[in-house]
């Protein structure tokens, strides 16, 4: 069994006991094999330089069947585009000379294969005459467009800007050039050093943690950037791989020092504590990565492109941040432990000098929660289940050009496309067919007449005149519920009708089905990714505590912090509370906060219990071992949440929209979690569920292998 609260652990050393001792003796060779790998790694990246792609590929759906029935007939609906709008309050036929000479610069650029003038077009200029746009069509998809020749074309059109007229500029590959970074990142580190030093009381102990977390992710985004060129990676994965890997670095980091540091206290040298704290909570780390690990992975189940890749990123982060803090820290601890070990017990004895107890205020809100374990348990479930309330209407989408910053020129032009051709003209819907002139014509005639469509093109052929593609402008916006309905209606309803009258196939495509195709995949299949995590998750709990309501106990918790958190996402994002703008919810959040959320609980999970497991095999007193259990771990939970809530939580300063949401979703899941399950709903429901809770069927007893997260020693 791994050293209890009240002594040091002696006897022999078990795997990660040997591995801290191989730290401890070869600590210039640990620090020097990981500071080399980082930089061979960094300059590696470095010199092959990034390939991330997005791949929004949805194989089996109608917005992907169109897309590539376009790039197989050559049709110019198939690349990407972009809308340069032109503003003049006194009319746009005076400005004629400027826009044409400006629009002819732009046909020779790189990357252009076309540009539709606002002239050519009776349509492509508003009723008042005084909002019109240019299409500027793409040789590649907008997420293929080199920035450079984006750049390249904003500069151009921009130049015709003057006094009178103005030009801005729209399109997902404009947006993708006019991306910003925050300093999200840093506000983050800043924070959780500030926790580390009011907690350690020690700028050199405060930095350990976060030193074996850089190294960590530094490691892990090298690994990626090169992996890029091999794998699809998405190029939102990075900054979502920082988000994780500080959170989770710092926390593991945290977990083993703090046990390191209880060791000191309670009489354990330099070497010994090291050791035992490597075997305690460096088994708690092991067990609880594994999880997050397999939570993640278990996203692959979904099938969709680009989240497969950030899946497989994201836990490659988490593996090497769990190494760093198995092998890197311990080399660490033995470089500066004796001033460590100095100031640990200075800080003790002026403690005790003072009378102060350690852990005494969570012995005393373990023994409250106990007295009355129902009503607490009561109150905090209700209390997250109202918090969960609005999850279940959240409605997935993407954000769009109308919820980037007011200062942008993507939001700026989509708000003069909306203010001259109606909210509907930022998000059009490409229907595709195959069939004759006659099956052409009477598909315009149809969508003009279908009740949420305020206009539709005549329409366009593909280059071998097989195809033709008919593009019909909702009368809502791209965000609204109704125009995601509109895209089921036509595809339901409209266009079968349609299809058996001409005897033509004919398919909605573009970005705005796209996005709902996309969606509805995540609704249909998250089912069975929660499934699969959640069941290994059991499973692995299962192995290490040997019990059945444990497991089960974790998991319903889980699920239940999850949900809340997914409802304050939906308050606030989609909803629009504190002034944030309305919009749906990014559609792959719910599965990526489920998957790495769902893993870092188990790291309180599984330590909190494993403590309480420790003690209650010592004294075989349960309500000892649960008191007992949160006091020796309530102050390094809090602490390691809090500090994961100020890394996640400054991602909300981000100017990207779904990194705000995402790191308002992992903040506050997480601060639930640590908060209000680990400190009185697990302590409540041990509480009733007494000896009961270690209760495993014999059947399972007898064909389960035996995984056991403590060791015995000797005391």
């Amino acid at each position: 069994m791994i050293a209890a609260a009240n002594g040091p652990t002696t006897g022999r050393a078990g795997v990660f006991g040997h591995l801290a001792l191989w730290s401890q003796r070869h600590r210039w060779s640990a620090l020097l094999l990981w500071i080399l790998a980082v930089a061979v790694i960094a300059v590696s990246a470095q010199s092959a330089g990034s390939a991330y792609r997005n791949d929004f590929t949805l194989p089996g759906t109608d917005s992907q069947a169109a897309a590539d029935l376009l790039k197989r007939h050559g049709s110019a609906q198939a690349g990407g585009s972009v809308q340069i709008v032109f503003q003049d309050t006194d009319g746009l036929s005076g400005e004629r000379p400027a826009i044409v000479r400006t629009l002819d610069r732009i046909r020779d650029l790189p990357g252009v294969a076309g540009v539709r003038s606002p002239y050519a077009d009776a349509s492509a200029v508003s009723e008042d005459g005084t909002i019109g746009y240019a299409t500027v069509v793409l040789d590649a998809k907008a997420e293929d467009m080199p920035e450079g020749d984006i750049a390249r074309i904003v500069d151009t059109a921009k130049s015709a800007a003057r006094d009178g007229l103005v030009v801005e500029l729209g399109g997902d590959a404009v947006r993708g050039a006019e991306e910003e970074s925050g300093g999200a990142e840093g506000a983050g580190m800043l924070a959780a050093l500030v926790i580390l030093v009011l907690l350690f009381g020690s700028v050199l102990a405060a930095a350990l943690p976060l030193v074996t977390a850089l190294f960590a992710v530094g490691g892990a985004i090298g690994l990626i950037t090169l992996a890029s060129h091999v794998f699809t990676v998405a190029d939102f994965t990075p900054p979502i791989m920082m988000l994780v890997g500080l959170g989770v670095g710092v926390d593991y980091a945290l977990l083993i020092f703090y046990r390191f540091r209880h060791e000191l206290t309670h009489g354990a040298d330099r070497q010994s504590a090291a050791r035992a704290a490597l075997e305690a909570a460096g088994r708690t780390v092991f067990f609880a990565g594994c999880t997050v690990i397999i939570a993640l992975l278990g996203l692959v189940a979904l099938g969709l492109g680009s989240l497969q890749g950030v899946a497989v990123a994201v836990a490659l982060t988490v593996l090497v941040t769990m190494a760093a803090s198995l092998t890197l820290l311990p080399a660490l601890l033995a470089l500066f432990g004796d001033r460590i070990r100095r100031h640990v017990l200075t800080r003790s004895a002026k403690a005790q000098a003072k009378g102060r107890e350690e852990s005494v205020r969570w012995r005393r809100l373990a023994s409250a929660v106990q007295r009355r374990p129902l009503p607490v348990l009561l109150a905090a479930v209700v209390a997250l289940l109202a918090l969960s309330a609005p999850a279940p209407g959240m409605r997935l989408g993407f954000a769009d050009a109308g919820n980037d910053p007011a200062s942008s020129t993507s939001r700026r032009a989509y708000d003069l496309l909306a203010k001259g051709f109606g909210a509907g003209f930022n998000g059009p819907l490409l229907v595709v067919g195959r069939g004759d002139t006659d099956a052409a014509e009477q598909l315009r005639a149809t969508l003009t007449g279908t009740e949420g469509i305020a206009a539709a093109t005549p329409p366009l052929p593909s280059t071998d005149g097989t195809v033709f593609t008919v593009i019909a402008f909702p009368t809502t916006s791209p965000q609204d519920a109704s125009t995601a309905g509109l895209v089921h209606t036509l595809r339901d309803e409209v266009l079968p009708r349609l299809g058996r009258r001409t005897g033509a196939d004919y398919l909605v495509g573009g970005p705005t089905a796209a996005a709902q195709d996309f969606a509805d995949s995540v609704s249909v299949r998250i089912p069975l990714f929660v499934a699969i995590v959640v069941g290994l998750s059991t499973l692995l709990l299962m192995l290490v505590f040997r019990s059945l309501l444990i497991p089960l106990k974790a998991a319903l918790l889980n699920l239940l912090s999850i949900a809340a958190a997914l409802g304050v996402i939906t308050l606030v994002f989609q909803h629009g509370w504190f002034g944030v703008q309305p919009g749906p919810v990014e559609a792959f959040i719910p599965a990526m906060i489920f998957a790495i959320v769902f893993g870092l609980s188990m790291d309180y999970e599984v330590f909190l219990i494993s403590r309480i497991h420790e003690e209650w095999q010592g004294t075989q007193d349960h309500s000892l071992a649960v008191r007992e259990g949160l006091a020796a771990t309530g102050k390094v939970i809090t602490a390691a949440a809090a500090i994961m809530i100020v890394v996640f939580a400054a991602f909300v300063l981000s100017p990207n929209r779904m990194l705000q949401q995402f790191g308002l979703g992992l903040a506050v899941a997480i601060f639930l979690d640590a908060v209000v399950i680990r400190c009185l709903i697990v302590p409540a429901v041990m509480q009733l569920l007494g000896t009961h809770a270690w209760w495993l069927p014999p059947p399972l007893a007898r064909h389960l292998p035996k995984v056991a997260l403590e060791r015995p020693v000797d005391r």
